[in-house]
């Protein structure tokens, strides 16, 4: 039931969370643009998305005030510039210009996580379109949360009912303590029905303490009611940079 390359590309449009300024980095780049091996992260994710096959060229989201991605990157990608950081919510929904109406499913994914294989992105659109979800997710089992697993420690706790159906997913802040212990995460990589996913990002709300529009949110919503199911991917796939630390860790994984 593999699907031919060209009936997925009018089918699914692969969006990159690329604006974040990365000051946790304590570096002057933008996240994005920090070299793993000589090589900025996104170029990495980049490479994966052309080799699945989903999509034609994926739309990136990019920071107003420089242009290093697309410099980088030139006409590998489509741009869209997020002029204000108002959270990865608004961030996803600022690709509507360039393809709401032109594809049926939307994959969102992260300029910062650069181990994402291509065949777990196919495996995505693949199982999203067969099972015709709302939304389908990564998700990642781990053993503990020792060693290399560490990193993962903070990521929300996907939480199942009896019949194995995902249930929630919950940032680990928000958590019960017996769903604290949940080993099976949500790295927020997302495939979401495009119609329904341009409508509800419309009706997003900011009521956080940040006062910013989260995808996760979405997840919630699409939960209640609607079709989901997952995929499960290897944990160093989640593995994202947003630390000098996590830079140091993924030097020793590449």
């Amino acid at each position: 039931n593999i699907m031919s390359e060209n009936t997925m590309q009018n089918k699914v449009g692969v969006v990159i969370l690329a604006a974040g300024d990365g000051k946790r980095m304590k570096f002057s780049l933008p996240k994005v643009m920090n070299l793993l091996k000589g090589k900025p992260l996104i170029g990495y994710l980049v490479e994966s998305v052309e080799a699945s096959g989903v999509c034609e060229k994926p739309v990136v989201i990019v920071n107003p005030n420089h242009t290093l991605v697309q410099d980088y990157l030139g006409d590998r990608a489509v741009y869209v510039v997020q002029e204000k950081q108002l959270g990865t919510g608004h961030a996803a929904g600022c690709a509507a210009e360039v393809l709401e109406g032109k594809v049926e499913n939307i994959i969102v994914l992260y300029g910062d996580m650069p181990f994402l294989k291509a065949e777990s992105i196919k495996r995505l659109a693949e199982n999203h379109i067969t099972e015709q979800n709302t939304l389908t997710m990564m998700t990642v089992k781990v053993p503990n949360f020792e060693g290399k697993y560490m990193a993962l420690q903070d990521f929300g706790r996907i939480i199942r009912d009896a019949n194995g159906k995902i249930f929630k997913s919950v940032e680990l802040r928000d958590t019960t303590p017996t769903e604290a212990l949940s080993l099976e995460l949500n790295p927020c990589y997302y495939c979401f029905n495009a119609n329904w996913f341009w409508k509800e990002v419309k009706n997003l709300k900011n009521n956080n303490t940040q006062g910013e529009y989260y995808l996760t949110d979405l997840v919630d919503r699409a939960m209640n009611g609607y079709k989901v199911s997952s995929i499960s991917i290897n944990p160093e796939e989640a593995i994202g940079i947003n630390t000098k630390e996590n830079l140091d860790l993924a030097e020793k994984l590449i």
